[in-house]
This record gives structure tokens, C-alpha cells and sequence, in this order.
């Protein structure tokens, strides 16, 4: 018996996979868009904020948010919201820290408190204070730039044991002395080594910074001492500061910030209980506190 070819086909079935373009993307675009509309929209508030605000909340946050690091020259207030350029300041980047008196008082008081004076005309306590620590600010940033010009010196590294700074009551001692086969000055004269006007070369440099006056005091030992020509430790000592002084002149110290230049002699040892120890031939520089100008204005 024949077949039926035509029960026999059997039907072609085609699967066909639909791909919506899209889907793998998901809801994530909307998450970007709402966080980028969230941070314009706290743009903008800022924008408006700033400038609906006063001035002196502009400064106060300005000096909320300044360094509080000895570094900073002193820039408060409405001057930190628009501090002056670079050219405006100068081509030395080393601050110099003012020291500042208050004016008169604004509201009419009387009080010796806001007026910054005492009965008497002169700086009460708490103005007096203020100005110490500004001035103790200011010596500290001083000691701490000369001891990194000294440590980044390879000479000047390796004889670092002869200086001596301390901030006192009169301002900010900086002493260098004598050691051992290590001593400033060529003996019984006052010319100086070269690792000694290296020394006194950095030490300028450091202390031109400030506007303070200067004060050089020469010392020597307890022992005896005549020159050729008659001269004693008294004689040595000043020559010696006066050496100090030249130094400090060649480095940039202009002249009109010397105060005094003074030969001392023995007479002030470093180490009272042994006279002619090395260490008390030596020469100081002194940099002064400045007692304020109080405005005429203040004392009426």
C-alpha cells in the first residue's frame, strides 16, 4: 500500500527571542539624576545663602575655617573674606606678625577694660598679655625657621651644639657659643671664623623677618686678658659684639634696628660656678620686645 507523503511532513517550528533594548539599564539613570538635582539644588542654596549673609558672618566664618598655625601672618575678619594678592603682599613669603592696640570703645564706655588702659595712661593686663603671646607666637615661628636653616646646613649641622635660643622676658635670646678646639673668634681678637659668620648670616636672615630692635652683647671667659696694646676682656667683649653686628649688617639687618651693642667682659657667665669654662666666651643677640604705642586718643 502507498503512503500519504502529505500526512508524513511533519511542521517547522521557529523560536524567536525578543530583546527590548534598555532593559539591563534598569532604574539606575534615575538614582544619578536624583543625586545630581539634589547637589545643584544645595548649590544654589549656598550661592543664595552667601550672599544674603552680613559681612561679619562672612568674617566669622572665614576665621573659623583660617589656619590656626604660627605661620599665619594675622589676617582676620573682613580682611581673611578678601585677602590681598600675592603682589599686594611681596615677594617674601615669611609672615610678620603685628601687634596690634584696640580703638576706643564704640558703645561710650569709660571702663578701663574696653579702653585697653588703665587709670594711669598705661597697657592693662589683659592688652599686655595678649600682646606677650602674640610676640611669644611670633619668636616661636623665629626659633623654629633658624633651627631648620641650621639642620638643612651641611656646616652649619655639624656645630649646631654652639647655639642656644630661648624666648625670656625681655624677647628671644639667641647665643652662640665657644667649644672645646671649636671656638667663634681667633684667639685674643675679634675675627671670626668662617663657620661663625655662616652662623650669624643665618641668624640674620631669620630675625630681618621682624620688625623688633636688636640688642648684641659680647662676653668672655673669667681669665685674664691684656692685649697688645693694653686691652682688656672689656675691649675683647665689645669688639667682639661690634664683629656680631657687622655680620648681622652684611646679612640684611638694616642698621636702624640695632639698639645697643654692648662688651659685657666676664661679668655675666653662662656658668656662674666655673668663671673660665669655654662656653661663656660667647655672643648674644637679643631680639627685643616692643612695648605698644598706645594712640593718643586712649590716654585722654
Amino acid at each position: 500500500m502507498a503512503k500519504n507523503d502529505d500526512n508524513d511532513v511533519r511542521p517547522i517550528i521557529k523560536k524567536v527571542k525578543k530583546v527590548q533594548g534598555g532593559g539591563h539599564h534598569g532604574g539606575a539613570w534615575k538614582v544619578a539624576y536624583a543625586d545630581f538635582t539634589t547637589a545643584m539644588m544645595a548649590f544654589f542654596m549656598l550661592l543664595w545663602l552667601l550672599n544674603v549673609a552680613p559681612p561679619e558672618t562672612l568674617a566669622g566664618l572665614a576665621d573659623y575655617f583660617s589656619p590656626t598655625t604660627a605661620a599665619v601672618s594675622g589676617r582676620t575678619g573682613a580682611d581673611a573674606v578678601n585677602a590681598p594678592s600675592a603682589d599686594a603682599i611681596g615677594s617674601n613669603p615669611t609672615p610678620i606678625v603685628a601687634i596690634s592696640v584696640p580703638g576706643p570703645p564704640q558703645s561710650g564706655e569709660d571702663d578701663g577694660e574696653n579702653r585697653g588702659t588703665d587709670e594711669a595712661g598705661g597697657i592693662d593686663d589683659t592688652l599686655a598679655k595678649r600682646i606677650q603671646a602674640q610676640e611669644d607666637a611670633a619668636f616661636s615661628q623665629l626659633q623654629e625657621q633658624l633651627r631648620m636653616a641650621i639642620q638643612q646646613s651641611p656646616e652649619l649641622s655639624q656645630v649646631a651644639d654652639q647655639l642656644i635660643m630661648e624666648i625670656t622676658e625681655d624677647g628671644m635670646k639667641i647665643q652662640l657659643i665657644d667649644k672645646d678646639r671649636r671656638p667663634m673668634f681667633k684667639s685674643g681678637t675679634d675675627e671670626l671664623y668662617d663657620f661663625a659668620k655662616s652662623m650669624i648670616t643665618e641668624i640674620g636672615k631669620s630675625v630681618q623677618t621682624l620688625p623688633n630692635r636688636i640688642t648684641i652683647l659680647g662676653h668672655t671667659d673669667g681669665a685674664v686678658y691684656f692685649g697688645p696694646q693694653g686691652e682688656t676682656n672689656w675691649e675683647l667683649s665689645a669688639g667682639r659684639a661690634n664683629s656680631a653686628r657687622r655680620q648681622l649688617d652684611t646679612s640684611g639687618v638694616s642698621m636702624d634696628r640695632f639698639s645697643e651693642v654692648i662688651g659685657k667682659a666676664g661679668t655675666d657667665p653662662l656658668y656662674p660656678d666655673q668663671p673660665n669654662r669655654t662656653e661663656n666666651r660667647r655672643i648674644t643677640i637679643l631680639v627685643l620686645r616692643e612695648a605698644p604705642v598706645v594712640p593718643p586718643n586712649l590716654t585722654n
